[in-house]
């Protein structure tokens, strides 16, 4: 990299313009002293071209469709693929980027050249009601993934050399079913050619809301939890992380109705960790003692997801 590298951010989106708005102008908005290039794809919905308006050639915005697969990971690998950065970076088209994100984060990636990836920690806001989540820690493996999916990695925070995305570990896989997860594989995958960096900063808003966790696509989760378990069997070695992913399947088998594939997942689940809750949440949604939304509802508010 040079000493100020070119950094360019994907944010995919579609049919959310006043969010999307907001999240190019904190882009835009950074103290960085290099060029910000900002590649918006439009996925499955029409390009506004008015965002690519801009007078300063050091912050420049490129409008584009997704060209691959439909979903976040064919629009996000759409952006990568269109960028010139040496550095690339992701925001969601429902997030921002808090002041002073882009600065320390470019700096950790340029301080160790063995290093692929940073992070940072996330402000989530659902509801009226704010929470930080941060990791108390700086670098991140793959058994640490394995072990725990740290919904503090989201996808806004991730900044990534450019070479480990084209020549390297790769770009997000679109294979997975319905987009789902696509962030947990990526992560676990990145983790596996080198060790996470992370900052322990809440640098990014998140909003978390019906639009952006996959509500009433139950199916899809399970299908897509499935395939991860299956595309990763180091997971075998993870009994409390295994446990983690099919209290998942649990839950979401639970919440569309499928009673009986929910009693087979949270009985494999309690075989592998009798201590994790995702299952006895499950056996309560199955057996109508609560309802799905309404745990979703309580976790959210904490700043949680199942």
């Amino acid at each position: 990299m040079t000493r100020q590298p070119s950094v360019s951010v994907v944010v995919p989106t579609r049919d959310r313009p006043e969010l999307l708005r907001a999240a190019v102008r904190a882009i835009l908005a950074q103290d960085y002293p290099g060029p910000i290039e900002v590649v918006v794809v439009h996925d499955q919905s029409t390009p506004d071209e008015s965002l690519a308006e801009s007078t300063d050639p050091d912050r420049t915005v490129r409008v584009t469709r997704n060209a691959r697969t439909p979903g976040l990971a064919g629009a996000r690998n759409s952006g990568t693929l269109a960028a010139g950065g040496e550095v690339i970076a992701f925001c969601d088209d429902d997030d921002e980027w808090l002041p002073g994100k882009l600065v320390p984060q470019v700096a950790a990636l340029a301080a160790d050249e063995k290093a692929e990836f940073v992070c940072c920690g996330i402000r989530v806001s659902y509801d009226g009601t704010t929470v930080d989540r941060v990791l108390d820690r700086d670098r991140i493996t793959l058994d640490d993934l394995l072990r725990d999916r740290m919904t503090e990695l989201h996808p806004s925070t991730f900044l990534i050399r450019a070479t480990a995305l084209r020549d390297g570990f790769g770009l997000v896989d679109e294979e997975i079913p319905g987009s789902y997860a696509e962030d947990y594989e990526f992560l676990l995958r990145a983790a596996r050619s080198a060790p996470l960096l992370n900052l322990r900063t809440p640098s990014v808003l998140v909003r978390w809301h019906k639009r952006s966790y996959f509500a009433q696509r139950w199916d899809t989760i399970s299908e897509a939890l499935q395939w991860l378990l299956e595309r990763y069997p180091e997971f075998a070695g993870q009994p409390a992380g295994e446990a983690r992913v099919t209290g998942q399947i649990a839950f979401a088998r639970a919440a569309s109705g499928d009673r009986r594939g929910a009693l087979r997942w949270a009985r494999r689940t309690l075989r592998r960790n009798p201590r994790e809750p995702r299952a006895y949440l499950a056996l309560a949604v199955a057996g109508r003692v609560v309802r799905a939304d309404a745990v979703l509802r309580t976790l959210h508010k904490r700043g949680r997801g199942i």
